[in-house]
């Protein structure tokens, strides 16, 4: 059995626009920014690029899908490298460093380690091989 198992569906349908909301509304349930109110923002900053994101992303659920997929991931696992290097940068503390660590550790797994690689059309029906007679 394969890790590999976020296909591009799952990522749409199942993680980008509730990881936006989730994005979004944390902060406040969490209370975060109390290492600085750059804490509490860059969560809610990131889950609005988050929504613009998936709306505009070439997958199933995307609005205008204009960004390519692979693009997409790229630019989630740039962000995720940001909230690894946030709570150095900003001086957060406790819960406010943890919770980007905790996110960076999930987008960089989804993103990276569990992403399942796009198949192409031919490749499933062994049309790129040839029949030995």
């Amino acid at each position: 059995m394969s890790l590999r198992f976020i296909t591009k569906s799952i990522h749409a349908y199942l993680i980008d626009y509730p990881v936006a909301i989730l994005l979004i509304a944390a902060p406040f349930v969490l209370k975060l920014g109390q290492s600085g109110p750059v804490a509490m923002w860059l969560s809610v900053g990131s889950g609005i690029a988050a929504l613009l994101l998936a709306a505009l992303t070439d997958h199933p659920t995307g609005l205008v899908r204009i960004i390519p997929y692979w693009l997409h991931l790229w630019v989630d696992r740039a962000v995720g490298v940001v909230f690894i290097v946030a709570p150095f940068a900003f001086k957060f503390a406790g819960l406010d460093a943890w919770y980007y660590w905790a996110l960076a550790a999930a987008v960089l797994l989804t993103t990276s380690v569990l992403n399942a690689p796009e198949v192409s059309a031919a490749r499933p029906l062994g049309l790129d091989r040839r029949i030995a007679s």
